[in-house]
């Protein structure tokens, strides 16, 4: 029951129409994204958004040893779980099916590649937000080429 009336009362944010175009995004989605970020207003960068969000690694060290870079531990939760769930959707678009795949063939495994999309989709959302335009899926105007470098 409250949670109707979160998404009743997240419908009427003057972004909401802008969120939900990005594909992934419905309204349980759009609704926790909206109630943890607001406008947006408060991060400078997708990396600042990345970082609350609980998808940017952290570096840990101590002297000369270095540990992995786990995820920290002081961010939001709730907002984490909003970004890495509706990321799953976008693979089936080409330019996110690419970059997945891209990560995949850089030896990254399943769930670090979906986190990298949802990463990814950080700068995007904080992109939409502050220019208040609905998502445009990256279309080139040519494809990329490889340039064979002669040995």
């Amino acid at each position: 029951m409250a949670d109707i009336r979160v998404q009743a009362f997240v419908r009427g944010h003057p972004l909401w129409p802008v969120l939900v175009t990005l594909p992934g995004v419905g309204p349980r989605t759009g609704a926790k994204i909206l109630a943890e970020i607001g406008y947006g207003s408060r991060f400078a960068t997708g990396r600042q958004l990345a970082a609350y969000a609980r998808l940017a690694p952290v570096t840990r060290q101590s002297g000369s040893s270095i540990r992995g870079e786990p995820q920290s531990r002081r961010a939001n939760n709730r907002l984490k779980n909003a970004m890495f769930l509706p990321a799953f959707a976008p693979i089936r678009s080409p330019a996110s099916k690419a970059f997945y795949d891209r990560k995949r063939a850089e030896g990254k495994r399943y769930n670090a590649a979906v986190v990298s999309l949802a990463r990814r989709r950080c700068d995007v959302i904080l992109a939409m937000l502050t220019t208040r335009s609905a998502y445009q899926p990256f279309t080139p105007d040519e494809p990329t080429r490889e340039v064979a470098h002669a040995a």
